[in-house]
């Protein structure tokens, strides 16, 4: 195992998830991927608008960037205080397709992952990335549990 993906979504869970992701890549001597994947904001055409009838959601979408980019690069800073190769993925798009795409493009051995538990209505009518990642991914996806 050398490559090893952690997805975060900076939930209250991310920490437990961040911790498990280094404990198997320094385990395995292993590359560690953090990533993190933005979800697209609605576009002005949604609301039936140009950019300059609706300057907020620009801004909004670029301080949302500005804040995954903070916390990505917190997270790679912590992982090499124990790390050697550590790689930081801003992603933008479905978080599920991203994890997956990326996973084949880097050719990964794991994906590490944490889920909130929201319980089975939730995963219903939602869905949850943790168990797509479970049915689809390229390779074995480790999912860490939420501590209530």
């Amino acid at each position: 195992m050398k490559t090893i993906i952690t997805a975060l979504d900076f939930s209250d869970a991310s920490t437990a998830v961040l911790e498990a992701a280094i404990n198997m890549a320094t385990k395995q001597q292993a590359t560690l991927h953090i990533m993190h994947v933005l979800e697209p904001s609605p576009s002005y055409t949604a609301y039936g608008m140009t950019p300059e009838e609706f300057p907020a959601i620009q801004v909004f979408q670029q301080e949302s960037q500005k804040r995954a980019e903070a916390k990505l690069n917190d997270a790679v800073s912590q992982a090499t205080k124990v790390l050697v190769d550590v790689r930081a993925e801003l992603a933008l798009g479905s978080p599920l397709t991203a994890i997956i795409d990326y996973a084949k493009k880097i050719s990964a051995d794991l994906i590490v992952i944490g889920t909130h538990g929201h319980g089975a209505v939730a995963a219903l009518l939602i869905g949850s990335v943790a168990e797509g990642l479970v049915r689809k991914a390229i390779c074995p996806t480790l999912v860490i549990p939420c501590k209530s």
